[in-house]
């Protein structure tokens, strides 16, 4: 038999080991046994074995030549490795040598082969004996490695081929009840590797879910406590983590088969999943599900999350009943701060709760809780008529206009119901092993970072612009929609703001307008604001600024470089957009804005929110520079958000408060 190892790794010495070395490395192998089962012949071949190797890396020329010889294998480029001729009557002591020398895979390989007719040596006799004893030792080794090198399938391949091995021979039963162990141990960080892995690998991902529901079935259900070998608080751990490498149809199919064996946190995890899947796939079919399966679950505390599925489908009056109905007076207080308008409120706690519990979590979902694109949807609104005209919605005529909006307060829960069901397994994967943090409350999104990263610490806090045409019902949240921006904390930057609208133009005039009065100057400047607290004056010069830039290039010029010295990514996209869409009708445009009178209305140290007076007009030209659309001088109140990025102040977002 060839062993593939060396003279140095086989006695655990370093090439540059001294004949000293060598042997006193060698004296404290032969002092060191290394299991007590092994036979007296085994244990005598490793010694021998042993002591050749320090023979020869004692004696001068014999080790030179021997170097020599590796050296040359070395330059083959790894085709040829280097290995050790052993006599038959040495075999197993050779293959317990290789485990020890760090190859138990490949011990576990050729103990195996040994086992296998027709080298298989004579039932019952020492070599038999010794031969399963290594096959055991040396697969929970090699599984043991494969473990520490994550590669959890591998590892449970290995183990499950040496139960065969010794059950065939019928040996080693305390090994055999070892590697069951080992491979229960196993299951879930299986089901985490197969899982894991790309969506393509069908075969792979089917393997784990199957072990998935067996783990589950195992505990006698999700909120089981059947198998002592994996405690709740180390299970919840597990699934916060197994949640997000499953997409979204394989939570909907897993929890919905898991709460028709009366599973109550599948259920509810079913419905969120479904509302997720709803409305990032445009279905509102499926939301439809999730409301009725929340519906029929009876469960307390749960009006605030119907009300969203409700607004979801259309069902604004429905909605406004059950938030009315079933939200904590924090609650209420927070969403009354978001607008005065009731279906205002509705849409910040829905954005709010999409962003926090319903889309985040999903291997092949990446969507924004952005109810516009939702409502904008044809699908969405034909399902909003149909339903309107199947129920025979009454339209009501709408409320008092908003009013400005009132400073969040801090975060809270939606609801709160004491042992609510699914809420240990709900939170997102962060908790540390061994603890799992409650559901996360569903109340308005923070910035606990408070870095200031763009897109992370300022969401727009304007109520919905009021609407004198706005209805109740499936047509009142289409319409509003439209007008409901929604700007949440994402792990991915959100898409830019809409622009601020402006003024209907008014008709063409027959000749040439007059140039407006021109307001006072305003130079551009491209320099950041960085005062840590900047005041009402110098927020002023930044706005400016920006809005001459802004003048300058929606008339033609060039975009300036640096401009996001002074302005986030969204706003910048925003007028090179406006540009090129004009660039591509041959049009221009002349601005006369003048800021009346600015307010700082929030002044923290990462954001700002501004709220301005401007006396506004322009004119679009054509290429000829013939004026083809003008609108008169009006007065606008505008609200501006500016957000801190390292030392600079920087324009974030703008939204329309007339």
């Amino acid at each position: 038999m060839d062993l593939p190892i060396d003279h140095f790794r086989l006695l655990g010495v370093s090439p540059s080991a001294d004949a000293q070395g060598v042997l006193r490395t060698l004296q404290s192998r032969l002092d060191r046994v290394p299991h007590g089962g092994f036979t007296p012949e085994t244990l005598q071949a490793r010694a021998d074995l042993l002591r050749a190797s320090a023979d020869l890396l004692c004696d001068h020329d014999r080790r030179a030549a021997y170097e020599a010889e590796l050296t040359g294998l070395a330059d083959t480029d790894g085709s040829l490795q280097p290995a050790l001729e052993i006599a038959t009557t040495r075999q197993v002591g050779g293959l317990l040598l290789l485990m020890e020398g760090g190859q138990p895979h490949d011990a576990f390989e050729l103990a195996s082969r040994c086992l296998q007719l027709p080298q298989a040596p004579t039932l019952g006799s020492g070599r038999e004996t010794d031969l399963t004893l290594l096959a055991g030792l040396s697969c929970l080794e090699a599984a043991r490695e494969l473990e520490e090198q994550r590669r959890f399938e591998a590892a449970a391949r290995t183990l499950r081929q040496g139960l065969q091995l010794l059950q065939r021979l019928g040996r080693q039963p305390e090994l055999r009840e070892t590697m069951n162990a080992r491979l229960d141990r196993l299951t879930p960080y299986r089901v985490l590797d197969l899982l894991s892995r790309d969506l393509a690998a069908g075969a792979e991902r089917r393997e784990g879910l199957a072990l998935l529901e067996q783990l589950v079935q195992r505990r006698g259900g999700l909120e089981g406590d059947g198998d002592p070998h994996f405690p709740p608080q180390d299970f919840q751990t597990f699934f916060h983590q197994i949640r997000s490498f499953l997409t979204v149809q394989e939570q909907v199919d897993l929890f919905s088969r898991w709460a028709a064996s009366g599973s109550e946190a599948a259920d509810f995890l079913a419905t969120i999943a479904l509302t997720a899947s709803g409305f990032a796939q445009r279905k509102p079919e499926r939301i439809a599900d999730a409301r009725n399966r929340l519906q029929r679950s009876g469960r307390e505390g749960v009006e605030p999350l119907l009300a969203n599925l409700h607004l979801l489908l259309g069902e604004a009056d429905t909605a406004r009943a059950c938030f009315d109905s079933g939200a904590s007076q924090d609650l209420k207080a927070w969403a009354a701060g978001k607008s005065d308008d009731p279906l205002g409120q509705l849409c910040a706690y829905c954005s709010d709760w999409l962003v926090r519990d319903v889309l985040p979590g999903y291997r092949d979902l990446e969507a924004e809780p952005d109810l516009v694109a939702y409502f904008s949807d044809r699908d969405v609104v034909a399902y909003v008529e149909r339903e309107d005209q199947r129920r025979g919605r009454a339209y009501l005529s709408a409320p008092a206009p908003a009013a400005p909006a009132a400073a969040a307060p801090p975060p809270f829960p939606s609801f709160e119901t004491p042992g609510f069901p699914a809420a240990e397994f709900f939170s997102p994967a962060t908790s540390a092993p061994g603890g799992f943090p409650p559901l996360p409350p569903t109340g308005p999104a923070t910035d606990p970072d408070d870095d200031g990263e763009p897109d992370d610490d300022v969401p727009l806090r304007w109520p919905v612009p009021p609407r004198p045409w706005l209805l109740a019902g499936g047509a009142a949240v289409l319409l509003l929609a439209g007008a409901w921006v929604v700007r949440q904390r994402q792990s991915a930057p959100p898409p830019p703001p809409p622009p601020a609208p402006l003024p209907a133009p008014a008709a063409k005039p027959p000749a040439a307008a007059p140039a407006p009065s021109p307001g006072p100057a305003i130079g551009q400047s491209l320099t950041p604001l960085t005062s840590p607290r900047p005041d009402a004056a110098q927020v002023r010069r930044l706005l400016e600024n920006w809005l001459t830039i802004k003048g300058d290039v929606l008339a033609g010029g060039p975009m300036p470089q640096g401009l996001d010295r002074i302005a986030r990514k969204g706003p910048v996209d925003l007028l090179a957009s406006e540009r090129r869409s004009d660039a591509a009708r041959g049009q221009t445009q002349r601005l006369d804005v003048r800021i009346s009178d600015l307010t700082l209305s929030e002044s923290g140290p990462r954001r700002i929110v501004a709220v301005a007076r401007l006396r506004y007009s322009d004119r679009r030209l054509d290429a000829n520079g013939t004026v083809v659309e003008t609108t008169p001088p009006m007065e606008l109140r505008n609200g501006y958000v500016f957000g801190r990025d390292g030392d600079s102040w920087r324009l974030a977002a703008t939204q329309s408060l007339n």
